[in-house]
């Protein structure tokens, strides 16, 4: 491990570490049970397997939304079109956990294909703008958010509606298509171990394979990889194909899994997750375990916290919110980073 990378780790821990002391400080602050509400944040999650279980559960489409922004952002493209996918690749899904008879192996194996289909389909179209005319990713896949939501919500309100339900949800699923749970006491699925082995596939496609180089190397100058040889306009297209089967997937998955019916009616933040996981962890898809397994672990505290103490949930807002300022921040600890290289420099001279 180079210096700079060793920097970024510590980059990383030190803003984590700032993020948490000031939430234990308006914690303090706020509380009349500090020391209990405190406690709960911290041993809460540890205290039972159904709790660990929802540190797991929470952070299967974490990781998910994670390696989608991962590799977008390892091509310098900051799209944010995952969120939008996560939504409609769940109607997919659904449609087909609806409608589809067969066994309970070809059944979600099906859904959830025809969910990661329709993400790469839909991802490709921004990164086609992208790449045939410098469209700005941002703002298409913003836009492509909006219109998925509406475009799910008209398939939900007068498709899958279950007329005999409350709220606006669809009909049930059938069994047989349902994620089996591979943990007893504990909601956790067999998606788990299907994101394990996409994180391993994405690394291998990173750093094993022509394609994979290609990708580094348009994210660290596109205009030297160009000269290089290599079709970035291509380049462009495929990661943004990749991120959005990745994300579509994320998105049958959860729905499959810890769902028995579609019930979102507002896109669920996955997206937006994605970037502040893919963040925490570098952009390399095998630290994006340890990030979401974290952000996972503070928020089931929060919700514990929130539960046994006077303290709210939304306090892991504060904390997220921090921690995104300060490793998005270019100068934030650069002295230091300047003054360590120099001090190398030195000693190898």
């Amino acid at each position: 491990m180079n210096k700079e990378s060793k920097f970024e780790i510590i980059r990383t821990l030190i803003s984590v570490g700032i993020a948490l002391i000031i939430a234990f400080i308006v914690i303090l602050l706020v509380s009349k049970e500090p020391a209990e509400a405190l406690k709960a944040f911290l041993l809460g999650p540890l205290t039972s397997k159904s709790h660990m279980g929802n540190v797991i559960e929470l952070s299967i489409p974490l990781m998910f939304a994670g390696l989608s922004m991962a590799l977008l952002f390892k091509t310098r493209l900051f799209n944010m079109g995952a969120e939008g996918i996560f939504y409609f690749s769940g109607i997919i899904a659904a449609i087909i956990a609806i409608y589809w008879k067969t066994n309970s192996i070809i059944h979600p194996l099906f859904a959830i294909a025809a969910g990661t289909l329709a993400g790469g389909l839909i991802s490709a179209i921004p990164g086609i703008l992208k790449a045939k005319w410098n469209a700005s990713e941002l703002v298409t896949s913003l836009m492509f958010n909006n219109i998925l939501l509406g475009v799910g919500l008209y398939i939900l309100t007068y498709q899958l509606r279950d007329p005999n339900a409350l709220s606006n949800c669809s009909v049930e699923f059938k069994d047989t298509a349902r994620l089996v749970r591979i943990i007893p006491g504990t909601r956790v699925h067999v998606g788990f171990i299907i994101v394990l082995i996409m994180v391993l596939l994405t690394h291998y496609f990173l750093y094993k394979t022509k394609w994979g180089y290609e990708l580094r190397m348009t994210g660290i100058n596109r205009k030297f990889a160009e000269y290089s040889g290599i079709k970035t306009a291509k380049v462009i297209v495929y990661v943004h194909v990749l991120a959005g089967l990745i994300a579509g997937m994320g998105g049958s998955v959860e729905v499959l899994g810890m769902h028995h019916r579609f019930e979102w009616i507002t896109l669920p933040g996955y997206g937006f997750d994605g970037a502040l996981i893919a963040m925490l962890a570098k952009n390399n898809p095998v630290s994006v375990i340890g990030s979401a397994i974290f952000i996972a672990y503070i928020r089931t505290g929060a919700d514990l916290m929130s539960r046994t103490s006077d303290v709210p949930a939304e306090m892991i807002s504060i904390i997220q919110a921090i921690i995104i300022l300060l490793i998005s921040a270019e100068k934030f600890l650069k002295y230091w980073k300047e003054k360590s290289l120099l001090k190398e420099a030195k000693k190898n001279a």
